[in-house]
């Protein structure tokens, strides 16, 4: 349907043809294949890069307001109580040390008692197995005696010597052959 002039008019009935951005896809993924690694990091880097600007800028920004709007009053009572809570944990920690280190005494004066009592026993004759754990069983210490060893089975026989290469019978190692490897 062409009107004067030779000029092609669109016909009404035909539903115009929507033009989507499909055009566009083929370069984008070309572009994404390429750079895509280099893309990614550099939005990384924009990301922290503007955090840590941020955080700056508030931490300048909090400064000056804070110290101004704090009266000395407020400030002096937050100083002392910091203080007090500082001195009490301290009192805590030199109580606590003071204790550890009265039993830490206990235990050596134990030992020395006890190392004392092991000396003076073997100078006696005494075994100090019994006297070391009961002070009360002293005849139960001078009576102890040694046990006789029970006969126990050898576990192997007495002509055996690994050395030898007899013992095994299938489990016995040879060494390998000397010389360059033979191939082709």
């Amino acid at each position: 349907m062409e009107a004067d002039g030779g000029v092609h008019v669109r016909n009404e009935d035909v539903p115009p043809q929507n033009q989507d951005i499909s055009f566009i896809l083929p370069s984008v993924s070309v572009f994404l294949s390429d750079y895509g690694w280099y893309l990614l990091f550099l939005c990384v880097g924009v990301y922290l890069l503007i955090q840590h600007l941020r955080k700056n800028r508030s931490w300048e920004n909090q400064s000056p307001s804070v110290t101004a709007n704090q009266d000395p009053v407020s400030v002096a009572r937050r100083q002392e109580a910091l203080q007090a809570s500082r001195q009490r944990m301290q009192e805590e920690l030199d109580a606590r040390a003071a204790e550890f280190k009265e039993k830490q005494l206990r235990l050596e004066e134990g030992k020395r008692r006890q190392k004392i009592e092991i000396w003076e026993s073997m100078k006696e004759g005494k075994t100090c197995k019994g006297n070391a754990k009961s002070e009360h069983n002293t005849e139960e210490a001078t009576s102890t005696f040694l046990k006789p060893k029970t006969d126990k089975k050898s576990l192997r026989n007495s002509g055996y010597n690994p050395l030898s290469g007899d013992g095994g019978g299938t489990c016995s190692w040879r060494p390998g052959r000397r010389g360059p490897f033979a191939g082709g």
